[in-house]
């Protein structure tokens, strides 16, 4: 029994969601003939009350899109210092749309408005002009971390009141409405653009997906293309999108509470300095200075669980669809009976 818990991108599909995707309607997408796709792309626009949505095979693409459609070569965009489009994109922000990224020292991957309004270049002609802030919700390497909605409210009052365009880099979004009981249209009436993936926590093999409105949106399949991201019978992939808007939002439910009681054993063992709070899927952690972070790894390895390193000392595990009860109770168990020191 193999326990991947370094990523919730590891799920495979279930054989519900195979099945759906084999009896998928395709077309060719390039000539947007693929019903099922389109049919993806219109629902998620509706859910979260935009007129436009774009299929990608990745988020990071999407995002790189969302960046391309609202600046110009020269400009910056604000975000915080931990943001995936800074930290996890190779550089995209600067090769592709060449922008430079203004970082913000949030915390846990979040800033207030205060904070931004601080970051803004003056106008002069020989700084960066401001054109696009991008905030992540879930928070990646904050942890899972939510946003406060009222918070964002106030961030876009600042981007109205300077014309800039709000985009949400909204990976692990679902994980954030189930854990604050908040809604789609709640987002779509506050960001310009937002990427919601479906190979995350919604188990899917594949894809994310872009939404606007039209008017933002209107460059979006030129750019797709220009990054390489055109493809044909992509139904299929589409098609355990819309399983996984039918069958998986509810049941992150399960996942954010195995997170929470790793975190509880990891709390009581002697060799943690540290745990970040816990929101949803997503445990963030610290080991002692008598701890080896490679042979920690290596250990857990040996008994078949496997984790990440985030970098500066930290330790990831995600939980996901693919995390079994059994999975689970084995996890607890190591950890709560093994012996990490090097002592």
């Amino acid at each position: 029994m193999i326990i991947d818990l370094r990523s919730d991108t590891v799920t495979k599909p279930t054989p519900q969601m195979l099945e759906a995707m084999f009896q998928a309607k395709v077309g060719d997408d390039v000539f947007r003939e693929d019903e099922t796709v389109n049919l993806l792309e219109k629902r998620l626009a509706k859910m979260f009350g935009k007129e436009d949505a774009l299929f990608f095979p990745s988020g990071s693409m999407a995002n790189q899109t969302a960046i391309k459609l609202h600046t110009q070569p020269g400009e910056q965009v604000i975000c915080d210092k931990y943001a995936h489009i800074y930290n996890y994109e190779s550089g995209g922000a600067s090769f592709n749309s060449g922008v430079s990224c203004k970082l913000i020292d949030g915390q846990r991957g979040m800033f207030k408005a205060a904070q931004l309004i601080e970051a803004i270049n003056p106008t002069d002609y020989y700084y960066p002009l401001t054109s696009l802030v991008a905030i992540e919700n879930t928070t990646n390497k904050g942890g899972g971390a939510c946003w406060d909605f009222e918070e964002i409210k106030k961030v876009r009052a600042v981007c109205d009141s300077h014309n800039f365009g709000l985009h949400l880099d909204g990976a692990r979004l679902w994980n954030a409405l189930v854990v604050k009981n908040e809604s789609p249209e709640d987002y779509g009436a506050i960001f310009d653009t937002i990427s919601i993936c479906l190979s995350k926590g919604l188990g899917c093999p594949i894809g994310s997906v872009l939404i606007g409105d039209t008017h933002i949106m209107k460059q979006a399949l030129r750019i797709r293309k220009i990054f390489g991201g055109n493809m044909r019978q992509v139904g299929y992939l589409a098609a355990a999108g819309l399983y996984a808007l039918d069958n998986h939002i509810e049941r992150l439910i399960e996942d954010h509470k195995r997170a929470r009681e790793l975190g509880d054993i990891l709390s009581k063992q002697p060799f943690i300095k540290n745990i970040e709070p816990i929101e949803t899927n997503i445990v963030i952690f610290e080991l002692n200075n008598d701890v080896d972070e490679v042979t920690f790894k290596q250990c857990l390895a040996s008994k078949d669980i496997h984790i990440i390193g985030m970098g500066g000392g930290k330790l990831r595990m995600v939980t996901h669809l693919d995390y079994t009860d059994a999975m689970h109770h084995k996890v607890l168990q190591v950890l709560k009976n093994t012996n990490f020191t090097s002592n």
